[in-house]
């Protein structure tokens, strides 16, 4: 994986700039090897669905978010670093949220572990 790459990713992720934060994490995911591909994706899908949140796109939103769940739930608690238990629950409230049409929570976080 291109680490440099993915650090930066996630620095965007975590400034909420998701547009930028999928395009790194894009090209970090298309030259990653077959272990990390669906992790990198769901993570790119995540970004775009927040993205896609503040533009008022709400089914794309929510759509891309069940797709990044489900891409992700395959990967142990924690992988490349991201505590991913802690994002898929972030993701669950995000996903109850919108299909309630309940105020968004707050944004989740690419939380890197120690």
């Amino acid at each position: 994986m291109d680490v440099a790459g993915f650090r930066r990713g996630v620095e965007l992720f975590n400034r909420a700039e998701f547009f930028d934060a999928h395009e790194v994490l894009e090209d970090v995911w298309h030259a990653a090897p077959a272990a990390e591909r669906k992790f990198l994706q769901g993570l790119v899908q995540i970004a775009v669905a927040l993205h896609h949140h503040s533009r008022g796109n709400l089914v794309g939103a929510r759509s891309l978010l069940k797709r990044a769940a489900k891409n992700l739930a395959g990967y142990p608690e924690t992988f490349a670093g991201i505590e991913l238990a802690e994002l898929l629950a972030s993701l669950a409230d995000w996903e109850r949220a919108l299909a309630g049409g309940e105020p968004a929570p707050p944004l989740p976080k690419f939380v890197v572990g120690g």
